[in-house]
């Protein structure tokens, strides 16, 4: 459970992972100056570290020997809103939709790039660090004022549908994170919605048309196939 870096007021990174080669890979290239670096190698020592260290963000395997990583995500959940990244080798949909629906805040498939990873863990603690949202949320040409809701782009107010404004605000609020089609769902149009993602992909091409500079090209609403939404 002992940090190798101890710099006290460092952000502290837990790896939990059975593979020995990945948290070594892990704790070299994770900057030493930035980050504070614990690990365990199974689900239960993951969630007794956690418990001990209160870790800023959590990189999660989900193939552990133990038990899933899935019931790791649940059992976190249960008492602390620590941002999770899963680190894993499932490709499928299927499992990146369960572990983000079980709580998970971001998903990385094994191999990953340094930098990606990197730039979703710096993410993850600039939005935990803003645990009461700005009222104004800026972002590139992007600037949604939650007060007065405002929308401007590029210097010039949006016109934005009831329900468009809803789901900007849903991804604004969750700037960074992955939603799932049915979170979005559910949160928007309710329960009776869920198995309806046409639904969602209309009101994701009009939002786009009115916010983006090339719709077909978004840098704000970014489509995480067959998964959901992130806006960044």
């Amino acid at each position: 459970m002992t940090p190798e870096r101890t710099e006290r007021n460092l952000p502290r990174i837990l790896i939990i992972d059975d593979e020995a080669a990945i948290r070594r890979f892990l704790h070299t290239v994770l900057p030493a100056d930035e980050f504070a670096l614990y690990e365990a190698d199974s689900g239960h020592s993951g969630l007794s570290v956690t418990a001990a260290v209160r870790p800023d963000v959590v990189l999660l395997d989900l193939g552990l020997p133990d038990m899933d990583g899935i019931e790791v995500i649940a059992r976190i959940r249960e008492w602390a809103p620590t941002p999770i990244i899963v680190l894993s080798v499932r490709e499928r949909e299927s499992d990146k939709i369960a572990a983000l629906d079980a709580g998970a805040d971001d998903y990385l498939t094994k191999p990953f790039g340094v930098g990606e990873l990197l730039a979703r863990i710096r993410a993850m603690l600039r939005r935990a660090q803003q645990q009461i949202p700005e009222p104004v949320f800026r972002s590139d040409d992007l600037e949604m004022d939650l007060e007065k809701r405002r929308v401007v782009v590029r210097g010039e107010t949006v016109q934005l549908t009831p329900t468009e404004y809803d789901l900007l605000k849903l991804l604004v609020t969750h700037a960074g994170k992955v939603l799932t089609h049915r979170h979005i769902l559910n949160r928007i149009w309710g329960p009776a919605y869920l198995e309806q993602p046409h639904v969602l992909r209309v009101n994701i091409s009009n939002l786009r048309r009115k916010i983006e500079i090339t719709p077909t090209q978004p840098c704000h609403i970014i489509t995480e196939p067959g998964v959901g939404y992130r806006l960044l």
